[in-house]
């Protein structure tokens, strides 16, 4: 059967495809629909038990800060040593009168109480509803705190205590005033650590503050303690339900429900502490409104489902009847293409939008292949170009190490010149002084009648003086010469390539001993090492690194007294610093920000490649670790090598200028 006889549908094909459409979609859409009335009645209850909750936190927070401040006041009101004098003075009034000042700038607490040593009230202040602080004399005098609260104040530094009260009333005109105080007590002590009173401050919700809170985060708040019958609400019908009503819900820690004045509530309770009192938070809020959305929601619902369901038994007919031949027709074109070859184009018969995108495919599939051809090209000649990139900076790192080992050699070659040129001097008194011993034995051999004929024209006596000394001198050159050849081998640490636990003094050291030529008569090195455990590095390369900026800071000194400090010491961070400070010329702020860069140099023409400090920063990258820079034209400059004790890290590290 040819792919067009396959492709093309039939009527049969046709209907299927109408109860298809009407199938896969209707009845998803139904279940969909009635599956997100649900969860959109479960969502409004959780989106109502999450405010709740967040409300809860939210004021258990606003208590937390309270508690916080009032012993934060509490504390600076006990450590006064005013107030500390004027009560061991027993002059109460002068403690009155600095507390009043004191409690008039503070904006927490609604009541402050002090009491003498033995526990009877002295000062009471409270503030009015302006804000004004004023004194119950009646108060003063005739309250002494109970033994069981006196006791669990002198056992702790400060005592939390919270209180739900209602003032009752003989007059049954006066609606009784319920309250929740939260109060923090602490100890006054005087010297030697000896009570000398005790202060208390409060803080007061009345039914109006918490109608207030409630308010502003839209719910009904109540408080109430599992002990008390007491309960202080916003809403007065709460106020009336007894505390058993409440307290089967304690273990819930979800919503339930409450009708109120017919009108459906969702409560939730949450435990709260203040010090060592437990207090139950009751939060509320209406159903009234989310029934009424709910209702409108599922109006809602069902008008748009009834209107797609119409809409979708007409784009099945119509889908059918227009849209299906031309799609068989763009399938039976593609079907006849060879997918082997290299482009594919797609035949146009259609005029239609899929024609105009059978087109645009054609155009896409044509800019494609073009656009492949010209990135395999444009690749080949990327890595062509990062071949070429590679050799060219292998060369000229092999320039710029030539050209330090260049520098390295001549310094050396001038060490060794003043021990080889003194050494190749004293050759020829040598072989002076040993023919005349050797004419001097064959004299005695001879002619010992001749002997002190001959020791005295071989002047034998200044002989016996003078060798020892040539000797010794040869000697001295000798070891200069091999002490200058074993830094050079320790400098370099050729069979070290591999990583290595070595230590940073010794690597300083050796780099020093072949900078002596350059550096001797003319810079003071001055060492502050630290006690520094061995670090796993690369110790040859690590060398070069100090040898380039040991021999940068040399060269920045121009004339002579200048100094180099080289001090060491460990970090906290597991890892080590070198600084390397000199007093040369230093550098401005535009060099500074181009030392690192490759090919930069302040030396003339021929006098360097620069690329030192670019491959030292190349080094101290590979080993994971820092290089920082400080420097002041005039002043000098100072490097700073950080380096980890454990070695190179694979995390990225980074090299600052500072």
């Amino acid at each position: 059967m040819s792919p067009a006889k396959r492709l093309r549908p039939r009527k049969s094909l046709r209907t299927i495809l109408i109860l298809w459409l009407l199938i896969f979609s209707i009845v998803p859409l139904a279940f969909i629909t009635g599956y997100s009335l649900v969860r959109f009645e479960q969502g409004i209850d959780q989106e109502l038990s999450t405010r709740l909750l967040g409300n809860a936190r939210e004021i258990g927070v606003q208590l937390s800060e309270i508690q916080s401040n009032l012993i934060f006041e509490t504390h600076q009101i006990a450590s006064d040593k005013a107030l500390t004098y004027y009560l061991t003075a027993n002059n109460i009034a002068q403690a009155r009168e600095g507390l009043k000042r004191w409690f008039n700038r503070s904006t927490i607490s609604h009541r402050l109480w002090v009491f003498d040593r033995d526990a009877r009230l002295q000062v009471a202040l409270y503030k009015d509803e302006r804000g004004q602080v004023q004194r119950r004399e009646k108060l003063e005098t005739m309250i002494e705190m109970n033994e069981t609260l006196l006791k669990s104040i002198n056992a702790k530094d400060e005592m939390l205590y919270m209180n739900i009260a209602s003032d009752t009333t003989d007059n049954p005109g006066k609606p009784r005033e319920s309250r929740v105080e939260f109060s923090v007590y602490t100890k006054i002590l005087g010297t030697g650590g000896k009570v000398v009173g005790y202060v208390e401050e409060a803080i007061t919700l009345d039914e109006y503050a918490i109608q207030n809170w409630g308010n502003r985060l839209n719910v009904e708040i109540f408080f109430f303690q599992p002990d008390k019958p007491t309960i202080v609400a916003t809403h007065d019908d709460l106020a009336l339900y007894k505390v058993d009503t409440f307290l089967p819900h304690l273990k819930e820690d979800g919503l339930f429900e409450l009708n109120i004045r017919s009108n459906p509530y969702s409560l939730m309770l949450r435990e709260q502490k203040w010090g060592d009192t437990e207090f139950i938070l009751g939060l509320g809020a209406s159903k009234s409104a989310t029934t009424a959305i709910l209702k409108n929601v599922k109006f809602a619902f069902f008008t748009v489902v009834s209107a797609i369901v119409f809409l979708l038994i007409c784009l099945s007919v119509f889908a059918s009847r227009i849209l299906l031949n031309p799609i068989y027709e763009v399938l039976q074109a593609i079907e006849k293409t060879d997918f082997d070859q290299a482009l594919l184009q797609i035949p146009t018969t259609n005029e239609t939008e899929l024609g105009l995108l059978a087109e645009s495919f054609n155009d896409l599939s044509r800019r494609t292949f073009e656009s492949q051809k010209a990135l395999r090209d444009k690749i080949q000649e990327l890595e062509k170009a990062n071949n070429e990139i590679r050799d060219t900076q292998a060369k000229l790192v092999h320039t710029a190490k030539m050209a330090s080992l260049g520098q390295l050699v001549a310094g050396v070659a001038h060490e060794l010149n003043n021990p080889i040129g003194f050494i190749y001097s004293n050759m020829t008194h040598l072989r002076d002084y040993s023919q005349k011993l050797v004419h001097l034995i064959e004299v005695a051999e001879k002619h010992p009648e001749k002997l002190s004929q001959e020791k005295a024209k071989a002047d034998l006596n200044y002989i016996e003086k003078d060798l020892p000394k040539l000797i010794s001198s040869c000697e001295d050159g000798a070891r200069r010469t091999r002490d200058i050849v074993l830094g050079l081998r320790n400098f370099s640490r050729l069979d070290e390539a591999q990583l290595k636990k070595v230590d940073i003094h010794e690597g300083l050291e050796n780099t020093l001993q072949l900078l002596t030529g350059e550096l001797k008569n003319r810079v003071k090195v001055v060492k502050k090492f630290g006690q520094l455990p061995k670090v796993n590095c690369y110790p040859s390369q690590l060398n070069q690194v100090f040898m380039n900026v040991l021999s940068n800071a040399a060269q920045a000194i121009e004339s002579q007294g200048g100094e180099i400090h080289i001090t060491t010491r460990k970090l906290a961070d597991e890892r080590v610093e070198v600084s390397i400070r000199d007093t040369g010329k230093g550098m401005n702020k535009t060099t500074l920000e181009k030392i690192f860069d490759p090919f930069f140099t302040t030396k003339g023409l021929g006098s360097g490649t620069g690329l030192g400090l670019s491959i030292s920063y190349g080094v101290v990258q590979k080993h994971g670790g820092d290089i920082l820079v400080a420097s002041e034209v005039g002043k000098g400059t100072e490097f700073k090598i950080i380096l980890p004790v454990d070695g190179p890290a694979e995390s990225k590290k980074t090299v600052a200028v500072i």
